[in-house]
């Protein structure tokens, strides 16, 4: 795919043929495209201004204004990256992400921003976007550079505590987008879509991306909001067709989904965290019009690389009560490997691996942590060597070749000498409770022994019953040893389950 034609000739079409049509709405106000593109023209003049063909990864401090979402666009028509930084999160962790890519010139759209402190013109410097003058659009002759340049950079947490920087190339982010479309998606300028995601976690890119490549409106949470609560304002207040959720925004709608009907809803994508069947069928009921699709992918494989489409028929590919994640998208390519990195084709569980065009080339300066997590596979039939991803995620495939997500490798567990998937625990104690959210995990007692601990979503009660229950339907040794009732669970910027505040309580 070519990020010319796939994303910026797209891009600048319709800034300038939607040009009086709404291009987001955030915070309850309307920006048109016109006010977008005029925004982008002046960001990129400085830009222009301000660096060199050398300078290629250009620092962008993320705020929910138009501002920040027009600084992408006038960086990738500038020929440019954008590494992603968050002004709420500690800045020696920004600063130690500037300090990994080098990069000499950070773009803040407030007004007075946190890096001005640290900025210095023999290390970055800031450029405010809040007073550049807008008053001419300039869209076209784009800035000639190879699609093996970068996009975006996100950086992730690492096991060390330090920042781990993920590279996207424009060839990447043009193979999702070719990919998204392969998948059937039908979207206009008359769709309003949804952002509900910290613009820091790569879900976030396609959800303002492709609005604005086909004219939509996109509709942003802001960060100073509870998200899935104002997330479910936007559905029923502004009648959304499009949207990519996080499971967990689900959950926290249940209780209230029998006085949720959305008939406008054309399109309900789910990422990032294990999709509950129960918790798929109940949502289906509020949007009785919508497609609805469960897909996967890490941030090193460009977004999302495999898709299910939910059956409303019944009979849907499951394990463990876990909507399937579906079979790779057209980009790419997966395998499913043994400890011994021999491909299974079916029937035994074994960690996803994963290649194609949306496959970063590796993470940023960190040759120790790329040897970990990237490996050559040569076909033993055709002898092709190819280059994978270890994903960390324990599948297996199902129905049709459909893959079944498990569990991930670190969630399988040995306690007493018994290896243990915890999702399996986890599948009963919902059957058993049910529209409760609830999670397994190990830790070690003060003897350093492994034991097994439920966090329930739920008012604290007796859980004797649930423990009888369980026995019914597991080994002793599968039977959680401590039960924790937290009133809501923690999420992090990512709109996932914080597991590791929820493991501070143990």
């Amino acid at each position: 795919m070519n990020y010319r034609e796939t994303i910026l000739k797209p891009l600048s079409i319709s800034l300038s043929t939607f040009a009086e049509r709404n291009a987001f709405c955030i915070n309850n106000k309307f920006f048109t495209y016109e006010q977008l593109a005029l925004r982008v023209s002046a960001i990129r003049r400085e830009i222009a201004a301000r660096t060199n063909e050398n300078e290629q990864v250009i620092g962008l401090a993320f705020h929910d204004n138009l501002d920040t979402y027009a600084a992408i666009i006038a960086l990738w028509m500038e020929g440019k990256a954008y590494v992603a930084l968050h002004p709420n999160q500690p800045i020696e962790r920004n600063l130690n992400i500037i300090s990994q890519v080098e990069t000499r010139l950070i773009i803040d759209t407030e007004e007075v921003s946190k890096f001005d402190d640290y900025a210095d013109e023999s290390s970055f410097a800031v450029l405010h976007t809040f007073n550049l003058a807008a008053d001419k659009v300039c869209l076209d002759c784009y800035k000639e550079v190879s699609d093996e340049q970068l996009a975006y950079v996100l950086f992730t947490s690492g096991s060390t505590g330090v920042p781990k920087g993920v590279p996207l190339s424009r060839k990447n982010l043009a193979s999702f987008i070719g990919a998204f479309w392969d998948l059937g998606y039908k979207l206009d300028e008359n769709d309003r879509c949804l952002q509900c995601f910290d613009l820091t976690f790569d879900l976030s890119v396609m959800s303002y991306l492709v609005p604005l490549l086909v004219g939509a409106c996109v509709y942003t949470v802001p960060y100073n909001k509870i998200k899935w609560s104002y997330t479910y304002i936007l559905l029923e207040d502004y009648k959304l067709t499009f949207a990519l959720m996080t499971p967990s925004t689900i959950q926290y709608l249940l209780p209230y989904m029998k006085d949720i009907h959305l008939p406008d809803m054309r399109y309900s994508l789910f990422c990032g965290e294990a999709l509950p069947l129960s918790n798929t069928e109940a949502w289906a009921a509020c949007i009785p019009n919508a497609r609805i699709d469960n897909v996967y992918g890490p941030t090193e494989d460009t977004i999302f690389c495999t898709a299910y489409t939910y059956r409303r028929e019944g009979n849907n590919v499951e394990h463990n009560g876990i909507l399937s994640i579906g079979t790779t998208m057209s980009s790419g390519k997966v395998i499913i490997v043994d400890e011994d990195g021999k491909e299974i084709r079916e029937g035994r569980v074994g960690e996803l691996c994963l290649s194609g065009e949306q496959l970063t080339a590796g993470y940023w300066r960190n040759p120790e942590k790329n040897a970990d997590a990237f490996f050559i596979f040569t076909d033993p039939q055709t002898g092709i060597a190819t280059r994978y991803y270890r994903s960390g995620d324990l599948c297996m495939y199902g129905e049709g070749g459909n893959i079944l997500f498990v569990g991930r490798k670190d969630s399988q567990v040995k306690v007493n000498g018994y290896r243990i998937e915890l999702g399996e625990i986890e599948h009963h104690a919902r059957q058993l409770m049910p529209n409760t959210n609830l999670i397994v995990m190990a830790y070690n007692n003060s003897k350093g022994n492994t034991e097994l601990a439920m966090f329930i979503e739920a008012k604290e009660q007796d859980i004797a019953p649930l423990v009888e229950k369980l026995k019914e339907f597991l080994p002793p040794y599968m039977i959680p040893t401590r039960f924790v009732f937290v009133p809501s669970f923690p999420l992090n910027a990512s709109n996932k389950i914080d597991r590791n505040k929820l493991k501070q309580m143990l």
